[in-house]
């Protein structure tokens, strides 16, 4: 009776064959995979494991110089560039020739071990801090010479995705970030673009996300990636509300932020506020040579479905001045916001007469200095 191939179990003899056939061909994957990854790992493992020779045979000739200690320079390097795995190989060898050093010192000059116990916690507690360094950029999947770079570039990008396009003939604008703690990363950026008929619309919107400096930078920076690609791209009225949506999508524990939009015609001066509650704009009335705040009603990004944004509209004539800005600028604890904002007023006065060109930065200056949350300032002026 014929029976199903399914039923069918091969000889002993072939299943062993299979089963280390598979083996074979899973170590020779995972060993290029490997050596793909890491061929740079490779050379840098190879360099500091022929430095631990060297060092091994440098503290036998002359110990005076070279103590049993300098074992931890490999260590400490390889806890920068090397993996785990290079690093372990690495720390073995390393812990031979420790023990190495001390036989070899006493059965050549006839001196004591110099391998005390204290040498040997050193050296481990380097290498236990060198491979907590590894798993760490392991984890993170940055190498070590080339993680300052990218941060380098990530902050350089955020920068110039920062920078406020130019304007025509007659307008003058200029925006500051200043971090909290003097970092590189802010809860606070700002995106623009011109947009509409012939790009004679200038669109800025100023947003500051909960959390300040390093604590808030992923998620600043994944907003105005975001925001960015949503600024034109959609009509006015609707970028706060997108905005907000995004932002519920997120679903994170500090999913909240406040954002202030502004819509500026380049041709007629007039101009709309948006604001997801944010602190107030000031514009500066040439005439009477007053500020006036501009408030606009929306509640916060990322609180809740189907907010609402209600627009303020305003114009900016010849010698008037628009500024926008974040809390971090005139909020202190323990005092009124009024009084922040008058004390913003108040320097600002002093560049009424002679210009605002390169104010932006002189306010925050003056105005909070050695505060430490992150401010900004975005200032327009129509000459």
């Amino acid at each position: 009776m014929a029976r199903g191939s399914d039923t069918v179990r091969p000889p002993a003899r072939v299943r062993v064959q299979r089963a280390l056939h598979r083996a074979r061909v899973g170590l020779r994957r995972a060993a290029v995979d490997y050596f793909r990854g890491g061929a740079s790992d490779w050379l840098a493992f190879a360099t500091l494991l022929l430095t631990v020779p060297l060092l091994g045979w440098a503290t036998v000739l002359w110990p005076e110089w070279c103590p049993p200690e300098s074992l931890v320079l490999p260590l400490l390097l390889g806890g920068l560039v090397l993996r785990p795995a290079s690093l372990l190989g690495l720390y073995v060898v390393t812990a031979t020739a420790l023990v190495m050093e001390g036989l070899l010192i006493e059965a050549r000059r006839g001196q004591p071990d110099p391998v005390t116990p204290g040498t040997i916690l050193v050296v481990a507690g380097v290498a236990m801090a060198g491979l907590l360094i590894a798993q760490f950029r392991s984890r993170v999947g940055v190498p070590w010479r080339r993680g300052s770079t990218m941060l380098f570039d990530l902050r350089e990008r955020i920068s110039a995705q920062s920078r406020l396009p130019r304007l025509p003939s007659g307008w003058h604008h200029e925006m500051s970030l200043r971090p909290a703690g003097g970092q590189s990363f802010s809860g606070d950026f700002v995106v623009a673009a011109r947009t509409g008929p012939q790009r004679r619309v200038l669109e800025v919107v100023l947003t500051d996300v909960s959390g300040k400096g390093m604590d808030a930078a992923s998620r600043s920076l994944l907003l105005s990636g975001a925001f960015g690609g949503l600024l034109g791209s959609l009509p006015p009225h609707a970028f706060l509300p997108a905005a907000n949506g995004y932002l519920l999508r997120q679903d994170w524990d500090e999913g909240f932020a406040t954002s202030i939009h502004l819509v500026l015609d380049l041709d007629t001066g007039d101009f709309e506020l948006m604001s997801a509650g944010h602190p107030p704009a000031l514009q500066l009335n040439a005439g009477t040579g007053r500020w006036q705040e501009i408030e606009a009603e929306g509640p916060l990004l990322g609180v809740y479905d189907g907010a609402e944004f209600h627009p303020a509209k305003g114009t900016l004539r010849r010698g008037d001045v628009l500024m926008l800005f974040t809390d971090g600028l005139v909020e202190r604890s323990g005092h009124d916001l009024s009084e922040g904002i008058d004390r913003l007023t108040g320097e600002a006065d002093r560049y009424v007469t002679t210009g605002f060109r390169g104010a932006a930065w002189h306010l925050i200056e003056s105005v909070a200095r050695d505060v430490n949350d992150d401010r900004a300032l975005v200032l327009i002026e129509r000459e």
